[in-house]
């Protein structure tokens, strides 16, 4: 939630959960081992199970929205713009209707890809990266040598999680007003801390910058650059002639449009380019793979064409275990059925823009969609859940019309769209990590529904503790921006109104960056996969034109440590930076629950750590003397 409210950015935590999964669960079966209550050990495939729930669960906080649509709804991301932001088009969070609407749709994903999963896994042999890489792990964990290892990664995260929930901790002591402490401190000097050029000390997004591949957190530096270090500062030499020089800094009528929609339009460029992408690769992969399941049922005249290898007995035993637990088809059509239906009447009670026939269409296509998203990740590792849901806004936004809340309208369907093809490329994951851990679907499928049911509840919670702990969510430059909330917003009225509500020029920068996000992609998949790397991510670059430098900063000294340790120690490096990463983000994620009851209780932190330059202390101590 905390990555979601900050940068949008969230790396896989499927190692994590898995390695915490083991770890817990292996040393409470320990203890019940010496009292003699438990004769069974703990096997790979309740391991599965485990990280399966604790994934469905906290994958709420993304597909939820509350960094995105439902957020984007509210009236503090509304007022950043002067349309748009009347009570037709404005939903402020309530944890009542966040909890209803989202145990209305979040369950339907689960249905939609079941009667599938033979096909992905068994026919296609869907690599599906994220899933494999985990079954791996887990297999690993439980063999003598893995566990050992195990436990050492465990200690290694314990330590990074303690020193980062005590950095927290510290670093709150000197935050008593706006931009003190060490998040504001100027690293490179003021001058470069004005542009937004500094390290906060931020061990999360330090984390992260270790977990993401070195080519994000370099894409991200370079777009930072692009906008903050030489377009920004151009465009704003430009105030009282292409915009209004007295609008707020806020207003998208101003430099923060050309922020925000520049930044949109480098998103959709990527996100088209590899929508056309995976979809193509899709649909090549399913042709052959139909043309070859025909040569082995129709007789054919070449008996000289090479045969198909015989699986291993490995593979056989998966096969039959995997088929053996079958979800009937009967169960699972009936469930979608069931649940499209409870959401068609449901869903527009709470959003009423959001007419029960829009939903019927989403709910029509959304299989189709599913199955792309889900097969595509499967070919990929790539889920396209926001690029759908971006679609949803679009096409929803402009059928209902502005006079008629399509704002809201298009926000809301959104939501239905990417709860359900996220959920389905997710599960697909954990199907193929159980078929390889030889754990049960049908328990697969149990745990899943039983983690989304806990994320239905725990997500919104825990964004309702940031939404009341804060009262700056959500602003730009606070410390919880929520970027894509008005991404997500800005989209929406692009679809309701068109471009008549951007600034001057505005549009023929956003075609620019458009065309040069699909071209920057085009040349990354033409060059090969060594040149590749020297090519920025569109995407990546996109996310600091609007929210500012410094995670890049921090993200990019993550990406350096880990850099360093590989050409010390590469065997240690990628045996530990997992675990460090995940504790440092785990660490200070979790200082912000008591951070954030501290703040609900005006518990305000008892210094202000501030930097100043020195003409402004020397008026700062006059007026102190003078006092």
């Amino acid at each position: 939630m905390k990555l979601n409210l900050t940068t949008g950015i969230i790396p896989s935590l499927n190692v994590s959960a898995g390695l915490l999964g083991f770890f817990f669960v292996k040393t409470w079966t320990k203890f019940l081992e010496k009292t003699g209550w438990l004769k069974q050990p703990f096997t790979r495939q309740e391991n599965t199970v485990i990280q399966t729930c604790v994934v469905a669960s906290s994958g709420i906080a993304f597909s939820g929205g509350f960094g995105s649509y439902i957020f984007g709804m509210s009236q503090t991301i509304a007022n950043q713009s002067t349309s748009f932001n009347d009570a037709m088009n404005v939903k402020n969070p309530q944890l009542g209707w966040m909890i209803g609407f989202l145990f209305v749709v979040s369950f339907i994903g689960l249905f939609s890809v079941v009667p599938l999963r033979k096909i992905m896994i068994i026919d296609f042999k869907l690599t599906y990266p994220s899933g494999t890489a985990t079954a791996y792990l887990i297999n690993s964990f439980h063999t003598p040598e893995g566990a050992k290892l195990a436990k050492k990664q465990v200690k290694t995260l314990g330590k990074f999680f303690s020193f980062s929930f005590l950095w927290g901790f510290f670093q709150w002591f000197f935050t008593a007003g706006n931009n003190c402490g060490f998040t504001a401190f100027p690293t490179f000097g003021l001058q470069a801390f004005n542009k937004s050029f500094y390290f906060d000390f931020s061990a999360t997004f330090v984390g992260v910058g270790m977990i993401c591949p070195h080519i994000i957190n370099v894409s991200v530096l370079v777009g930072s650059i692009l906008s903050w270090g030489i377009m920004w500062p151009l465009i704003g030499n430009k105030a009282g002639v292409w915009y209004s020089a007295s609008l707020p800094s806020s207003s998208l009528s101003g430099l923060q449009g050309y922020k925000v929609f520049i930044s949109i339009a480098m998103i959709l460029g990527d996100g088209l380019y590899n929508f056309v992408k995976v979809l193509s690769r899709t649909i090549i992969s399913l042709s052959q793979e139909i043309r070859i399941k025909r040569k082995d049922v129709l007789p054919v005249a070449d008996q000289n064409l090479p045969a198909s290898p015989l699986p291993s007995y490995d593979d056989e035993r998966r096969t039959k275990l995997f088929l053996k637990d079958q979800i009937p088809i009967w169960f699972a059509l009936g469930g979608y059925v069931t649940i499209a239906i409870l959401a068609i009447i449901i869903v527009p009670l709470f959003f009423p823009p959001l007419k029960w026939y829009y939903i019927l269409v989403i709910y029509i296509v959304a299989p189709v969609l599913a199955f792309c998203n889900a097969y595509g990740c499967g070919l990929t590792d790539w889920s396209l859940a926001s690029t759908y849901g971006t679609l949803a806004i679009f096409t929803i936004g402009a059928w209902a019309g502005a006079s008629n809340g399509g704002v809201l309208a298009g926000l809301a369907a959104c939501g239905v769209m990417m709860n359900i093809v996220s959920t389905a490329s997710d599960l697909s994951q954990d199907f193929k990590t159980g078929y390889l851990t030889l754990a049960s679907p049908r328990s697969m499928f149990v745990s899943q529904v039983i983690g989304t049911a806990m994320g239905c509840l725990i997500s919104p919670c825990v964004f309702w503790i940031f939404y009341k702990a804060f009262p700056d969510l959500g602003l730009p430059g606070s410390q919880y921006p929520a970027p894509y909330a008005t991404v997500f917003r800005s989209m929406a009225m692009l679809g309701v109104e068109g471009f008549s509500s951007l600034p001057s020029h505005c549009l023929q920068f956003c075609y620019g960056f458009f065309f040069a996000s699909i071209l920057i992609n085009a040349i990354r998949d033409s060059v090969g996969k060594k040149w590749a790397q020297y090519f920025p991510l569109p995407m990546a670059m996109a996310i600091p034109f609007y929210i500012g430098s410094y995670f890049g900063i921090d993200m990019c000294v993550g990406s350096l440590i880990l850099f360093v340790w590989q050409k010390l120690n590469r065997a240690k490096a990628d045996a530990f930076g997992p675990a460090v990463a995940s504790g440092l983000i785990c660490g200070d994620g979790i200082w912000t629950l008591p951070s954030s009851v501290l703040a609900l209780a005006k518990v305000n932190p008892p210094i202000c750590m501030k930097f100043l330059d020195s003409a402004t202390n020397a008026r700062v101590d006059a007026f102190l003397l003078g006092s």
